[in-house]
């Protein structure tokens, strides 16, 4: 009697083998190790990426100011600080480019979304400054009106900061971080501020804006008298 034609066909295992398996995880171990480095590589990139556009932000705000007064916002001269490295990080910026309202009766500078309020003698004390420019006051034909040029900002890139002379302050910071954890120019992690000089030294006919990345321990700085990064550079 002839045979069934399907028991003639041998049944393998599907299973994979040892040696198999380890092949497998060799190959995957491989590929990790090409992968990872490009990963960091093009998060790298993104972090520039962001900052840069953050920066361009600014310096849209900074054109529109100077459209409507005349000049850039004044930087902070303030000789409290240790150098004007120091005080370029503490700029006023945030006020200028916010835009302003002024209570003469509680003597406070708020700005116009209300996100932050500083009395007149702590501005003048963390600025170096007498008052704010881009600031609502007055009344009937005489009003003049203050406008916010930082509409776009996003809420990451402000934060809260207590000056060496005790005063609080609100900055404009990129929202990216360090990136490195052990860099911190203001010793808070996460908080690394926009620096802002004018006039510039770079730009004597206009501002310095400038923000320093530092990735895997390299410098990164990322500003406006320069369309690429520069690498491992001191700060200006």
């Amino acid at each position: 009697m002839q045979r069934p034609f399907s028991s003639l066909i041998t049944h393998h295992s599907l299973a994979f083998t040892l040696i198999e398996l380890l092949v497998v995880i060799s190959i995957i171990g491989v590929l990790a190790g090409f992968t990872i480095p490009v990963l960091k590589t093009v998060k790298a990139a993104q972090y520039k990426k962001v900052a840069r556009g953050e920066l361009e932000l600014i310096e849209t705000a900074l054109e529109n100011y100077k459209a409507k007064y005349g000049a850039y916002p004044p930087s902070n001269k303030n000789s409290n600080y240790a150098s004007p490295q120091a005080s370029s990080m503490f700029s006023q910026l945030y006020y200028e480019l916010s835009g302003v309202t002024h209570n003469t009766a509680a003597k406070t500078f708020t700005t116009l979304d209300g996100s932050a309020t500083i009395y007149e003698n702590q501005y003048t004390n963390a600025f170096d400054v007498g008052g704010v420019v881009n600031c609502s006051q007055g009344g009937g034909e005489d009003a003049a009106s203050a406008k916010n040029f930082l509409s776009g900002l996003s809420s990451k890139q402000l934060n809260y900061y207590v000056t060496n002379n005790g005063v609080q302050t609100t900055m404009i910071v990129t929202s990216v971080g360090g990136p490195d954890d052990k860099y911190q120019p203001l010793n808070a992690s996460g908080l690394n501020p926009f620096r802002y000089v004018y006039p510039g030294v770079n730009n004597p006919n206009g501002y310095d804006l400038w923000v320093q990345l530092v990735i895997k321990g390299q410098t990164n700085l990322i500003c406006n008298w320069s369309r690429q990064v520069i690498i491992n550079s001191s700060l200006p």
